[in-house]
């Protein structure tokens, strides 16, 4: 901070029971914990997709889950406890999921892509370290402190994640337990959890596992759920260095990089939000600094195979219905995550939850996010400009998802990735909007 500036005052809307910086016992820290891991969706669905993509044995699509856990794992503890300072767990981006998939195919198989990944990650750390105060991403988290941005950033990330939440609660015709099965066992664990989250008292802190819990032994009545998965898996695993190989591509790593900036910008509204309801002043300098531990997670899933993260949406709507906001659940969560990652049979048990249900589960947490973001917008003072600004970025965002596949396969991979992930498109037009409209947003730390 400059001399003779100040910082903004923190929100007072402190949505918490337990604060930021509260301790807890270990018996509260070990639900919390493996209930904000039952909370990461693409934890249990993006490393098998991925493997079965490419034709990958078990050992490996098993090697890519354990990885998975170990790179979200040690960025979640460095959120917590080192950099950030903020109950954040980090889980993995459906966005580097998806460039990697399509990277894989069309850029020279999985070597490339990792190893593109790798020197995107590399690049994206020295551009989240502050000099002189200063960082570029650091710039970014100034425009967060308008309402209006903030607000729009959160709904944008919900609109990019909502293809993972109600489709996959329902399945697909040839999944098991589709339509009503899924649907009614689905509907069991919504139910639970809002029961319980509202008067389950002391073990309203356990909704979510709750939920999940009798959700899967439903859908066990109606479907058996088979561990022979389990069973053949290595008990565990070693890190390998560059596992499918190691290739560099400029054009890849231009992708990359574009792919790491939503998951960032995303990544810190939410890091504002969750200040704003601790009532903490993540301050630019704070920011840079959650956002540098995004990009060591991305080096280390380069370098070992695995996926950068973003903040999860029904992480952070786990911190508002539990109203539990200390930090020390988040570090347990990121201690567990490795201790899972070194043991392939524990991250194969945790599949056994059947994807439905955590859907189900996943559908009403970012329903509640979404809600909170449109609570920051209802803090707006609406004119003309900020009509058009918000509007034009909301259309830009939900267009680039209607896309035809014919209009997509015309496009060059790096406007494809641009155009259809609403985070980039509707985030880059809102910024640059509001910074050409309606000025930008005063600096801080």
């Amino acid at each position: 901070m400059k001399p003779g500036e100040t910082s903004p005052a923190p929100s007072t809307d402190n949505v918490f029971d337990v604060g930021i910086d509260e301790r807890l016992s270990y018996d509260q820290l070990l639900i919390l914990g493996m209930q904000n891991i039952f909370g990461m969706t693409g934890m249990f669905v993006f490393p098998g997709i991925l493997g079965r993509s490419f034709n990958l044995p078990p050992e490996q699509i098993a090697y890519l889950y354990g990885m998975t856990f170990l790179v979200c794992g040690f960025v979640t503890i460095l959120q917590s406890t080192l950099l950030l300072r903020l109950p954040i767990i980090q889980g993995p981006y459906a966005g580097s999921f998806a460039s990697l998939l399509v990277v894989g195919h069309l850029g020279g198989g999985l070597g490339a892509a990792y190893g593109s990944f790798f020197v995107a990650a590399l690049i994206w750390c020295v551009l989240t370290v502050p000099v002189g105060g200063y960082s570029v991403i650091g710039l970014f988290s100034r425009f967060l402190r308008a309402p209006i941005i903030a607000g729009m950033i959160v709904i944008f990330i919900m609109i990019q994640v909502s293809n993972v939440a109600f489709p996959g609660w329902i399945g697909l015709p040839q999944s098991p337990g589709f339509p009503l099965v899924n649907f009614l066992t689905g509907a069991l664990a919504v139910a639970v959890v809002i029961a319980v989250s509202l008067w389950g008292g002391k073990f309203r802190r356990a909704a979510i596992l709750i939920g999940l819990a009798a959700g899967t032994i439903c859908y066990a009545i109606f479907r058996p759920v088979s561990l022979a998965a389990v069973a053949n898996a290595p008990l565990l695993v070693a890190p390998q260095v560059f596992p499918f190989g190691f290739a560099v591509q400029t054009d890849l790593v231009i992708v990359f990089l574009l792919v790491l900036l939503p998951a960032s910008i995303g990544s810190m509204a939410l890091y504002q939000m969750v200040g704003d309801w601790g009532g903490q002043t993540v301050s630019s300098s704070r920011m840079s600094q959650g956002v540098f531990a995004i990009g060591l997670g991305g080096v280390l899933a380069g370098l070992l195979g695995g996926f950068s993260t973003i903040v999860y949406p029904d992480n952070i709507g786990m911190l508002r219905t539990t109203r539990v906001g200390s930090r020390y659940a988040t570090l347990a969560a990121g201690v567990l995550l490795i201790v899972l990652g070194a043991s392939i049979k524990f991250d194969l048990l945790l599949v056994v939850v059947p994807l439905s249900v955590l859907s189900a589960a996943a559908t009403l947490l970012f329903g509640i996010v979404l809600m909170h973001g449109v609570h920051i917008l209802a803090r707006v003072d609406w004119n003309d400009r900020k009509f058009i600004v918000a509007g034009l970025a909301m259309l830009v965002a939900l267009g680039g998802m209607f896309l035809s596949p014919e209009v997509q396969a015309q496009m060059p991979l790096l406007v494809r990735l641009i155009a259809t992930q609403p985070v980039i498109s509707g985030g880059l037009t809102l910024v640059v909007l509001h910074a050409l409209l309606c000025g930008t947003p005063p600096k801080d730390a």
